[in-house]
């Protein structure tokens, strides 16, 4: 059962790549039917904020005016939380949020990471909810859409400095990709019950009086999936009866995660002129994806040696699916909680439906390193896939040095500008998590956070700066990340593993847009072929296992060998 279910949930994500695909690159070239509801609305953005649609930008502008954007993203949906005491819409009259926590939740949604240092529900009123950071779900993601079409010009375009413009692409990417979808999705989901509501807090008489929290959660739950951003309205994310009723709820929400970054492959071929160099990309991506679901499948439906030791019988029988069901939800089992842990920690997401902290080592070894990969398995919403080019790049370079040739990809030469920014994209994102996992384990106010001992407390600290480090957003928990070192800690981690990434890709489209496109000769690497697709997917393993294996070695391994001789 288990199988059938990966083989469904993947088989139709992948139907839904090529539709979806097609119609994004022509939303992002203004031609869909949406056109005629929504143009009126585009063309009216444009001029209240003084928008030159017709005037693109070089690289430089386009990434001042893409962190502008962002860092007025920040400080609006700081000041909100700080203010939300005296701002509409707070029922529950709720205080304002405390500065270093505003800090980290305004970079952690700009950034499209929304790691939570607090309970939604408890923390943030429907204010803030839904005008800081369901905002934010939208211009996050799309900011991630834009320099992602950005990089395709670069490649597509020659002898030009213009890679489009970003304020275009970031109010077509909002308006016409990700706020259909949600619409479409956020009603599936009011049918299913989750909740969409402005009443407050409901007191029922259950066994004892009870007060559940309510509020406008489908219209979130929705952009958070769709967006890869990930961030629960309630503390206990998609756990919670309302933000994820059902069965069919769960699938859907489980489909929207991964939707919008597989079907950026399909945009990417066909934007390119070869489908084939789409498919390859995702193909590398699904064949390290399937591997690592499989293995975390496996270990937890195998069951915890602990519990087995304390007489909590794990095996399988007519009332109950057997392996470690601790921390995971009984509606949905094993199956459905592995896929959601590993389709959230591969693209960038970092909703849960089930405790990470409760999986088994080498479960939780999984989805940490599917974040430590860089976020490149799909990933984010356009930030996946252009990680994946700066691998590319590099394969292309090692390459073309084993044949003896100038590198290319796409018609264009990869020389030596190009690969020193794709170098900088592979590098910052582990360089801020063992950094900061170094920092925090070696510091009283980092180990003060720390409530589990032993290699699962340092697994819980290098899993919360993978999280922040590579702008996941999921957390192990059993760690008291709501600490002023923390929370800025982890502020600064989100910053960077962002904007340090985004820009460089920037130049990198910047550069190849003013070079020629050299004519296919029979020297040039095929980059469809499955010959590359072997190598590429080499090159990622091995920077992954290589940067990482110490570490993990520290923690989940050493967790496991103990485990083992439970």
């Amino acid at each position: 059962m288990n199988y059938i279910q990966c083989f469904i949930y993947l088989a139709v994500l992948f139907l839904l790549a090529k539709p979806l695909g097609v119609y994004m690159v022509r939303a992002m070239e203004g031609k869909t039917r949406l056109n005629r509801l929504f143009g009126p609305v585009e063309s009216a953005i444009y001029k209240i904020c003084g928008v030159h649609a017709e005037r693109e930008m070089d690289w430089k502008t386009y990434a001042i005016a893409m962190m502008l954007f962002n860092i007025l993203g920040i400080s609006v949906v700081y000041a909100i939380q700080r203010f939300q005491n005296i701002l509409p819409l707070n029922p529950s009259a709720l205080p304002a949020v405390p500065p270093h926590l505003a800090f980290n939740t305004a970079v952690s949604f700009a950034t499209n990471t929304n790691w939570q240092s607090y309970g939604g529900e408890s923390t943030m009123s429907y204010f803030t909810q839904m005008v800081a950071l369901s905002v934010q779900n939208f211009v996050s993601a799309a900011t991630g859409i834009a320099t992602l079409f950005a990089v395709i010009r670069g490649f597509i375009r020659k002898e030009v400095r213009q890679i489009g413009n970003f304020w275009v692409d970031l109010v077509r990417s909002t308006l016409y990709i990700l706020l259909p979808l949600s619409f479409i999705l956020a009603v599936t989901l009011v049918s299913q019950g989750v909740v969409q509501t402005f009443r407050p807090s409901q007191t029922v008489k259950l066994a004892q009086e009870q007060t559940l929290a309510v509020g406008p959660v489908a219209s979130q739950v929705a952009i958070k999936q769709l967006g890869t951003n990930g961030g629960g309205f309630f503390n206990v994310n998609s756990a919670h009866p309302f933000e994820n009723p059902t069965a069919l709820s769960n699938f859907l929400e489980m489909l929207a995660i991964l939707l919008i970054p597989v079907a950026l492959c399909y945009s990417f071929g066909y934007m390119v002129g070869d489908t084939r160099q789409g498919w390859a990309l995702l193909i590398v991506m699904t064949l390290i994806f399937i591997p690592c679901l499989w293995v975390c499948a496996h270990y937890e439906q195998t069951g915890n040696p602990f519990l087995t030791k304390m007489g909590v019988d794990q095996t399988a029988n007519a009332f109950q699916p057997g392996g470690n069901m601790e921390g995971k939800e009984a509606r949905f089992g094993i199956a459905n909680s592995t896929i959601w842990a590993a389709a959230t920690t591969a693209a960038s997401n970092g909703s849960v439906n089930a405790m990470h902290d409760s999986f088994t080592p080498l479960g939780g070894l999984i989805l940490m390193w599917l974040m430590q990969l860089g976020e490149v398995i799909y990933g984010g919403v356009g930030s996946g896939l252009y990680g994946m080019l700066a691998f590319v790049i590099v394969a292309v370079f090692i390459a073309g040095l084993m044949v003896g040739r100038t590198p290319e990809y796409l018609g264009k030469k990869i020389e030596a500008y190009e690969m020193k920014m794709a170098s900088i994209m592979i590098l910052i994102p582990p360089i801020l998590v063992l950094l900061g996992t170094a920092v925090s384990v070696a510091t009283n106010a980092g180990k003060a956070g720390i409530l589990n001992p032993g290699p699962h407390g340092f697994s819980e600290v290098l899993y919360a700066f993978s999280s922040a480090g590579n702008n996941n957003g999921s957390a192990f928990a059993g760690l008291t990340a709501n600490s002023f070192f923390y929370n800025i800690a982890l502020g600064i981690c989100m910053f960077f593993a962002r904007y340090w990434l985004a820009i460089p890709v920037l130049a990198i489209a910047g550069s190849l847009a003013q070079k020629k496109i050299v004519p296919v000769s029979v020297g040039t690497l095929p980059t469809h072929t499955a010959l590359f697709v072997f190598f590429l997917t080499s090159i990622v393993l091995i920077v992954g296992a290589l940067t990482f294996f110490p570490a993990l070695a520290l923690g989940p391994m050493v967790e496991h060998l103990m485990t083992a001789g439970a």
